[in-house]
């Protein structure tokens, strides 16, 4: 299971936000095991406690005060995955108890150029649009997006595609490009 803390989230919003989406998550796996028509919402498996969600993948896990990483700690024993700035395990190194279960901490490296093509090829194709490296236009937009790094290309594309939807345009552009990192919170890269 996949959760992003708001900037502001309590350990109150944290466990009620995490409760709420591990139901959820228990129900949608509990009713494609169950075949259509064979049980009734209250014979499924997760009124009974049943807890299907063995990962929690937490992003932007900087914004978790101490408190709500105590909550993860004592509340949640499966497996945690936080994503987040570099050197957010240091950060984590301020409470001992936390600390210890820190497996390892991995730093992702920029994308090489070979992947930056295989994932933007793919963006471009679900915006309806063929990438080609050879364009102009293409590769100078190739050139500017996010320098290989591939957690702002993600948060990028869907801006891309509002942008160019409100602009009724058809071509990935630097000025699109320009316009959809100015709607995101870079940090220093």
């Amino acid at each position: 299971m996949l959760y992003t803390p708001s900037v502001l989230t309590t350990p109150r919003t944290l466990k009620d936000e995490l409760t709420q989406a591990i139901t959820r998550t228990n129900m949608c796996i509990e009713q494609h095991l169950v075949p259509p028509g064979t049980a009734t919402p209250e014979a499924w498996g997760w009124r009974d406690g049943r807890n299907y969600v063995e990962l929690i993948i937490v992003d932007e896990a900087e914004r978790l005060r101490p408190t709500a990483l105590e909550l993860l700690r004592d509340r949640y024993d499966i497996v945690l995955i936080l994503i987040g700035v570099p050197g957010l395990e240091k950060q984590f190194s301020h409470y001992p108890q936390f600390y210890s279960r820190v497996g390892f901490a991995h730093q992702y490296r920029s994308l090489g150029q070979d992947e930056l093509l295989f994932v933007l090829e793919r963006h471009w194709r679900s915006l309806g649009k063929t990438l080609d490296p050879d364009d102009f236009t293409d590769a100078q937009a190739m050139a500017r997006i996010t320098r290989g790094n591939f957690r702002l290309l993600e948060r990028l594309f869907p801006q891309i595609q509002r942008i160019l939807k409100i602009n009724e345009l058809d071509t990935i552009t630097n000025d699109v490009i320009e316009a959809a990192q100015s709607t995101l919170v870079i940090g220093v890269t």
